[in-house]
């Protein structure tokens, strides 16, 4: 059965989570500090942690930090009130797989989940997600395809890193604001598009493709 940790000093969030993810059909073990948090997903070696960033002593921050520099494939979302585009960024750039707002619907929480656990973890310690022929490597923010390498820009590596994380899923535009850019909802943005645009040009392939009227899909074949 598949492991899941959520680690939250809310205690009536973490029974609300629990009895939802449970619902689901998932193993479910939970923590209310950050230190037994860190010290199960260590020992317990979950299949996700559903990690709070605001706690008091060992903050989730520190927690992840600490998880993924023992165990750098380990997959994170985190599940914070600390909803700024800055807190955001940073928890992906540290290597948590997703980041959802509080206060949240259960069931994107839920759909979020299931996402995130169908994308194997990759065999080279986290560090380099593989689709197809594309390699993109999380520390560096190198991109490589068909012997060839290139940097990416800060907002470029995010946008790819999420496309790579959800390959042959097609990602809507409002999707692809909030998890890069922190916008809830804005129409008359075109960021993402212009973003996408720069992505194609680096990569040289027609792997992202546009589904009309919902966003872009990044094929895995």
């Amino acid at each position: 059965m598949t492991k899941i940790l959520v680690v939250d000093d809310e205690p009536d969030l973490v029974r609300f989570v629990r009895r939802a993810l449970e619902a689901d059909g998932y193993q479910v073990l939970t923590a209310t500090d950050g230190s037994q948090g860190l010290l199960m997903a260590l020992t317990e070696q979950p299949d996700l942690t559903v990690l709070d960033l605001r706690m008091p002593g060992v903050d989730g921050h520190a927690v992840l930090a600490g998880l993924l520099a023992t165990q750098p494939g380990a997959r994170v979302l985190v599940l914070s009130a600390a909803a700024d585009v800055e807190a955001r960024i940073d928890c992906l750039e540290r290597g948590a797989v997703d980041f959802l707002a509080k206060p949240f619907a259960i069931r994107e929480l839920l759909a979020r989940v299931r996402s995130r656990l169908r994308n194997p973890a990759d065999a080279s310690g986290g560090f380099v997600l593989q689709v197809g022929p594309i390699a993109l490597d999380i520390r560096a923010r190198r991109l490589r395809i068909d012997g060839r390498e290139t940097t990416l820009s800060e907002r470029e590596f995010l946008l790819m890193q999420h496309f790579m994380r959800n390959p042959d899923a097609v990602c809507s535009r409002s999707e692809l604001l909030s998890a890069v850019w922190g916008y809830d909802f804005d129409p008359a943005t075109n960021v993402v598009d212009v973003y996408v645009g720069r992505l194609r040009a680096k990569l040289r392939r027609d792997v992202i493709q546009t589904v009309r009227n919902v966003g872009y899909q990044l094929q895995s074949a």
